[in-house]
């Protein structure tokens, strides 16, 4: 059976998870205005970020190079992928993954949440 609806605070804004299934999770990430996500990658986690509402900013570093844009269109993030969203305006995105929900690998986080687990983290 699908889980669906659990929301979880974060320093940010929110996450809820809208599906979680065998195969895949949908998550709705509600980004305050002026905050932004860990600069992070995924080891094995595969993400599609799609805008719903508002304005963020995605930082992608590629090849040695930082690449920030406007999140317009949906985006595939690759497992591997060093990125962070930051919110212009409050806004929501849309997160479509694989299921690896703790694969998270902090480089930077404004939140002094490096090196925490899952639980600790909020």
């Amino acid at each position: 059976m699908p889980e669906r609806e659990r929301v979880t605070e974060k320093p940010w804004g929110s996450e809820v998870i809208l599906r979680k299934t065998a195969d895949y999770v949908v998550k709705l990430l509600r980004v305050n205005a002026g905050c932004r996500l860990s600069l992070q990658y995924h080891r094995i986690k595969w993400e599609m970020l799609q805008l719903g509402s508002g304005r963020v900013t995605l930082e992608i570093h590629k090849d040695g190079q930082i690449v920030r844009q406007e999140l317009l269109h949906p985006v595939e993030v690759p497992a591997g992928t060093i990125h962070r969203l930051m919110a212009i305006d409050d806004s929501e995105v849309i997160e479509v993954s694989t299921t690896e929900l703790d694969d998270v690998v902090r480089l930077e986080d404004d939140y002094d949440r490096l090196g925490k687990t899952k639980g600790e983290e909020q």
